[in-house]
């Protein structure tokens, strides 16, 4: 997470991270609260071919590059 919030406030990139929503962790709110955007998904997300859900919450945590 460190390294996505630098790449956008340093590089100007446009980062998109897929994480689990620990938000009672020091690295969640160290870097992921400060992200442009966040978003939590309803229920739990599921991959093509598995037989269930991930066992946790996830986020979809964007840093967009500062203009």
């Amino acid at each position: 997470m460190r390294k996505a919030y630098e790449a956008a406030r340093d590089h100007g990139a446009l980062v998109v991270c897929f994480v689990p929503a620990r938000v009672d962790t020091e690295w969640w709110h160290r870097y992921a609260a400060k992200a442009s955007d966040i978003r939590f998904p309803i229920g739990r997300v599921k991959f093509e071919g598995a037989d269930a859900g991930a066992p946790f919450p996830v986020a979809i945590v964007i840093f967009q590059p500062r203009l």
